[in-house]
C-alpha cells in the first residue's frame, strides 16, 4: 500500500469554525477522515505529523525549515511521497528552501493549502488536499513521476522554487512566471513529463544550515542615498539588488560606487528583476553594463523567494566568494534558466 506522510505546519486549510464562538480554530488532524471522508477512497496509508504549537506562515523561519527537511530526512525510507500543509504567504519561500536542501531527492514533496478553511463549504482546501496526495502517491515503473519540491494549489501543479503568490483574492493564488507548470489536474492528472526534473540515482541527503544574515535593496526613481547606503554599509553578507526590467539602475556616480564598496567590502550583490516575468542580463544596456563590470552577481529569472532562500543556503555552505558566485548564476534545483 502506497504510504503518505502529511505534514500539517499551520495555515488557513487546517481552521474550522468553533460552533459555540464562531471564531477559526485549528482542528485535529489526527482525525483529518472524519473532517474530509473522501480520502477514505483513496487506497493509502497516511500518517499525519503536526507541529506542536502550528504556526501561521508569517512565522516561518529557517528553522521551522530545518525541521522539515529532518522530518522527511527520518521518515524517507519509510514513505513514498510527502505532502506539507502550509499557509500559503510563505509557501514559496518553503518550497525554495526545501528543494535546495534536500538533495537527490527522489520522491514527491507536495505542498498545498488553501484559500478558505477546510469546514466552509465552498472551501478550496478539499480538493487541494486530495489532489496534492495522489501526486504525492503518483509512480510510473516503481518511480515518483514528480521527484521534486512542488507546490499544488487550484487545478496546477507548480515546481517550488519557480513559484510566486500573486493572489490573496482568488483560489488561484499561485502562479510560476518563468517556467511551465509540471502537472494539471482536470479530469484527468495530466503531467507534463519534460518539465519535471529526472530521478536522481545518487543516495538522498539533506543540508540544512542556513545563514540569513542577508539585505534586500529594491531600487525606485528618487532614492536617496542614505536609504542606499543603509543597506550596503550594514553588516550583512549578501544583498538582494532588485532593479528595473533586464537587471537595470541607475547610473549615479554615488550608487555605483555605493555598490562597489559593499563588493569590496566582501558582499554579495545579486541582481534580480522586479519585473515578474523575463530575465537579467546584465551588460545588454548601458545602465547595467558597470554592475556586471564590478563583479554583480545576476540572478537571471530567479523569483526573489528563490534569491533569498538561496543566497540564504549558499552562505550557509561555507563556500568562497567565487564559489558562492558560480553556484548564485548555475541552476541547482531548476531554480533558473542562464
Amino acid at each position: 500500500m502506497t504510504k503518505i506522510l502529511i505534514i500539517y505546519t499551520g495555515g488557513t486549510i487546517g481552521m474550522v469554525n468553533d460552533a459555540k464562538t464562531g471564531v477559526l480554530i485549528p482542528f485535529d488532524f489526527e482525525q483529518i477522515k472524519e473532517n474530509v471522508p473522501e480520502l477514505a477512497r483513496l487506497d493509502y496509508q497516511m500518517t499525519v505529523h503536526s507541529f506542536v504549537p502550528i504556526i501561521d506562515s508569517s512565522n516561518m523561519h529557517p528553522e521551522q525549515w530545518r525541521i522539515l527537511a529532518e522530518l522527511i530526512e527520518s521518515n524517507y525510507e519509510e514513505f513514498d511521497g510527502f505532502v506539507i500543509l502550509h499557509g500559503s504567504d510563505t509557501m514559496s519561500f518553503t518550497a525554495s528552501a526545501l528543494s535546495f536542501m534536500l538533495k537527490n531527492l527522489a520522491k514527491p514533496v507536495v505542498l498545498t493549502g488553501s484559500q478558505l478553511p477546510i469546514g466552509e463549504i465552498r472551501t478550496d482546501a478539499k480538493e487541494n488536499l486530495i489532489t496534492a496526495l495522489e501526486i504525492a502517491a503518483t509512480k510510473s515503473k516503481g518511480k515518483a513521476v514528480v521527484p521534486e519540491v512542488c507546490i499544488y494549489f487550484d487545478n496546477q501543479l507548480f515546481r517550488g522554487n519557480r513559484s510566486i503568490k500573486y493572489n490573496t483574492e482568488k483560489f488561484e493564488a499561485f502562479r510560476s512566471p518563468n517556467y511551465p507548470i509540471l502537472a494539471e489536474a482536470g479530469v484527468q492528472l495530466t503531467f507534463f513529463h519534460k518539465e519535471i526534473l529526472p530521478v536522481p540515482t545518487e543516495p538522498f541527503y539533506i543540508q540544512t544550515k542556513f545563514d540569513a544574515n542577508i539585505g534586500v535593496l529594491k531600487i525606485y526613481p528618487g532614492m536617496t542615498e542614505e536609504v542606499v547606503y543603509a543597506v550596503t554599509r550594514s553588516k550583512v553578507k549578501a544583498i538582494v539588488l532588485e532593479t528595473f526590467g533586464s537587471g537595470n539602475a541607475t547610473t549615479a556616480k554615488w550608487f555605483t560606487d555605493a555598490l562597489a564598496e559593499a563588493i569590496e567590502n566582501g558582499k554579495h550583490i545579486v541582481d534580480i528583476s522586479q519585473c515578474q516575468r523575463g530575465s537579467v542580463q546584465l551588460g545588454m544596456y548601458e545602465t547595467s553594463s558597470e554592475l556586471k563590470k564590478m563583479g554583480v552577481i545576476s540572478g537571471y529569472d530567479m523569483t526573489f523567494e528563490t534569491a533569498v532562500t538561496k543566497l540564504m543556503y549558499l552562505l550557509g555552505a561555507d563556500l568562497t566568494t567565487e564559489e558562492i558566485k558560480q553556484q548564485m548564476e548555475a541552476p541547482i534545483a531548476g531554480e533558473l534558466t542562464n
